[in-house]
């Protein structure tokens, strides 16, 4: 039993999701991640249960852990009531606090994740807002929302769902701040935050500077695709 087997174990949603899998392989039967990625749920349960440091530190650093969507159909189907989709988010978190995930390419894009939907959390109270949905990164929406895009302030005010007004209606709308400081506090005390600064701090060392976590970022929001950075893999 290793370092990094006996931290895992101590996580509330590692104890909610393993419950002496059987190796069936039902998880992967169901699971839709695992029809279309190089993911199946059922390799991942093995992998822990090992208890294989080597193992794990592997898996951490692989794209194997961010491809689960969540839908958590793994718990509904499992005899065992086993719940990978639980145990992928705590290995995610493990995967955070130590920088592993900044080795594989689906791992580096939590830089965007906490930098969008992070961030809007604690500056608005939402994880996603219309002005984030760009034209030139979702060109599938087509000619329609390019023009709500660009007229977005007065089609809300004619439809009477005004931006930026506080409590007015519509997801647009700003939450007070008493309210915000009790997100933020809520974010502090589970650890949320923690794990944001741990992102910034993982892609600094894997990218070698603040300046490159920058260029990532910047890559990602000329292109709409974390891909087209270079990253220069360590010899």
């Amino acid at each position: 039993m290793g370092k990094l087997f006996n931290e895992l174990k101590k996580d509330i949603l590692y104890q909610h999701g393993m419950n002496a899998c059987l190796n069936c392989g039902v998880c992967t039967a169901v699971c839709p991640a695992a029809e279309f990625n190089d993911y199946s749920p059922r390799e991942v349960m093995n992998t822990v249960q090992s208890e294989d440091d080597e193992l794990i530190e592997e898996l951490l650093k692989s794209d194997k852990i961010w491809y689960c969507g969540q839908c958590f159909s793994c718990k509904t189907r499992c005899p065992r009531g086993n719940s990978t989709a639980s145990v992928i988010l705590a290995l995610r978190r493990l995967a955070i606090r130590h920088g592993y995930f900044a080795d594989s390419e689906k791992g580096r894009q939590q830089l965007i994740a906490k930098r969008v939907f992070g961030e809007n959390m604690l500056k608005r109270g939402y994880t996603l807002l219309a002005e984030n949905i760009t034209p030139a990164h979702f060109p599938e929406l087509g000619e329609n929302w390019e023009y709500y895009y660009e007229h977005m302030a007065e089609m809300r005010e004619w439809w009477g769902v005004p931006m930026n007004l506080e409590n007015s209606a519509g997801s647009h709308r700003v939450v007070p701040e008493a309210d915000m400081e009790e997100v933020r506090a809520i974010y502090q005390t589970t650890g949320a935050v923690s794990l944001m600064d741990a992102v910034e701090q993982g892609m600094e060392k894997k990218l070698g500077s603040k300046a490159e976590v920058e260029k990532y970022w910047q890559t990602w929001l000329e292109t709409g695709d974390s891909r087209n950075y270079d990253i220069k893999e360590e010899e």
